[in-house]
């Protein structure tokens, strides 16, 4: 078979993106905050941008900030946004140039932190190697916890090093999951000798901590509270019964009346089932909306008004008249190109800002519009949704639509939601009416199951029926599916469970 070169010419269609396509899109994705960021590193990196003071409010009336207004009513929406003014030209601020070198006439050496030495100390107190932030006791790790006991228990040095290797293998609650032989044979020693450390390191504080499995970890905080007799035992060594609610097994295994079962199921549920949990140090972040939503009074004639969060989002500008000096002295060209570059970034990223602030706007009003019977009347009327339903009457694609709806939150009347959220599958109604989404589906399950009967709890079937009623028309298999969602127990757990309390 003959190899041999040839040339041909072929035509075809392909999609390049753009750098600038792509951080655009980048941008779309971002939430209020991150995109600040974004625009805060913008503003060091480039001389040409400047940030515009006094930005509009949220709750400033429509015509001084960026706001939808919808007639629900028409199904209509009319969005009426301020001119943009970024390209407007701004003086320049007065600024000052700091000498190279050299120390300053007018600086006031007395505030300095070296101002009290050799003179019989600072006679202030404010010194900051002292102050009280500084003062504060630093918050304890686990690690440095259990590091501190390691090195006082553990007076052998291998055995010290082993049982600091093992603190490593904690998992994020506080167990030790790693086989013992495996670390045995990677550690060349004897599994007795792992399983003898392992047993001191249990004893450590705080109690249930190096726990290989939750009976284990709940046997150790009753064995430091002197609790762990053998009916106890019992119990933990039957937790998968306990779990069923199971109680009449649960007497015949421990050997102990209702009472002293129920005084025994109350001791476990006070107890730690993840020990390491206690050294986490979490900062809860509240979530900040990206839009706000709130009813028009019926003298503007009701519906809703959508505004951008503007508190999040600082609004820049392009310093033109700026451009205009410093070009003027720009005689090489790397710095004629610099500036042509600085000066292109800056105006695209004005325009890219006020793209996605558009985009945003028309797909939350459109949700909005599409589940109005939701903010009316609660989850119970949310409608199935899906990204395409948004997509095409905007007349954009599904993927931006994606993208506006990640990590993005609208504030309202009913509470914050991730736009996300309000996208959900449904089910057709039997009578050929609306569809009902999976969530509405939901709310109407915990319903039934807040108000069922103890003497009479719902099974799938009876779920089924109810739903029925209402035009819901789903599968058992499919109720037993929401129900597990919901984290709902069987009606036979559920029986159980009633029973009890009402004992």
């Amino acid at each position: 078979m003959a190899i041999n070169q040839r040339l041909d010419i072929k035509q075809g269609q392909s999609l390049t993106m753009t750098p600038q396509l792509q951080q655009a899109i980048k941008l779309l994705q971002l939430s209020n905050l991150e995109l600040a960021e974004y625009i805060e590193a913008e503003l060091e990196k480039n001389p040409l941008l400047e940030r515009e003071e006094g930005s509009p409010a949220p709750e400033q009336p429509a015509g001084e900030s960026e706001t939808a207004v919808m007639d629900t009513g028409s199904s209509a929406a009319a969005e009426t946004s301020a001119p943009h003014e970024s390209n407007r030209e701004h003086e320049p601020e007065g600024f000052s140039e700091k000498p190279e070198g050299g120390a300053r006439e007018d600086y006031d050496y007395s505030q300095s932190t070296l101002a009290g030495v050799g003179a019989g100390g600072n006679l202030k107190f404010e010194d900051n190697d002292y102050s009280f932030e500084n003062t504060m006791a630093a918050s304890t790790t686990l690690r440095d916890h259990l590091l501190d006991q390691i090195h006082v228990d553990f007076t052998d040095n291998k055995d010290r090093a082993i049982a600091t290797l093992m603190l490593d293998y904690l998992d994020e609650s506080g167990y030790f999951r790693t086989p013992l032989q495996g670390l045995a044979d990677r550690l060349g020693c004897d599994v007795t000798r792992i399983e003898g450390i392992l047993h001191k390191l249990q004893q450590l504080d705080p109690a249930g901590i190096f726990a290989r499995t939750l009976s284990e970890c709940l046997a150790l905080q009753l064995r430091e509270l002197n609790r762990l007799d053998p009916a106890m035992e019992k119990l933990l060594n039957n937790l998968d019964v306990l779990a069923a609610h199971d109680m009449k097994k649960l007497k015949a295994l421990c050997g102990v009346d209702e009472q002293d079962l129920k005084d025994m199921i109350a001791e476990i549920k006070a107890l730690n089932p993840k020990p390491a949990l206690n050294f986490d140090h979490f900062v809860s972040q509240t979530v900040i909306p990206d839009v706000f939503m709130k009813p028009l009074p019926k003298s503007k004639g009701g519906g809703w008004a959508v505004e951008l969060n503007n508190d999040t989002l600082p609004r820049v500008l392009v310093n033109q008249t700026y451009y205009t000096e410093v070009s003027k002295n720009a005689k090489q060209k790397k710095d004629k190109e610099y500036l042509a570059e600085q000066l292109n970034t800056a105006n695209w990223l004005v325009r890219a800002m006020d793209q996605r602030a558009q985009t945003i706007m028309k797909v939350a009003g459109e949700i909005i519009l599409q589940q109005e019977a939701f903010f009316n009347y609660g989850v119970e009327f949310l409608k199935p949704l899906v990204l395409r339903d948004i997509a095409a009457v905007i007349g954009m694609h599904e993927s931006t639509v994606s993208r506006v709806t990640t990590n993005k939150y609208i504030g309202t009347p009913r509470g914050v939601f991730e736009l996300k959220y309000f996208f959900t599958s449904g089910v057709s109604s039997s009578d050929g009416g609306a569809d009902f989404s999976s969530e509405a589906i939901k709310a109407k399950l915990k319903t039934l199951f807040d108000n069922e009967n103890p003497a009479a709890v719902l099974s799938d079937d009876d779920l089924v029926a109810a739903l029925k009623k209402e035009g819901i028309d789903i599968a058992r298999r499919t109720v037993a599916k929401y129900r597990e969602a919901m984290k709902i127990p069987s009606s036979v757990q559920r029986r159980r469970l009633k029973n009890q309390d009402k004992s």
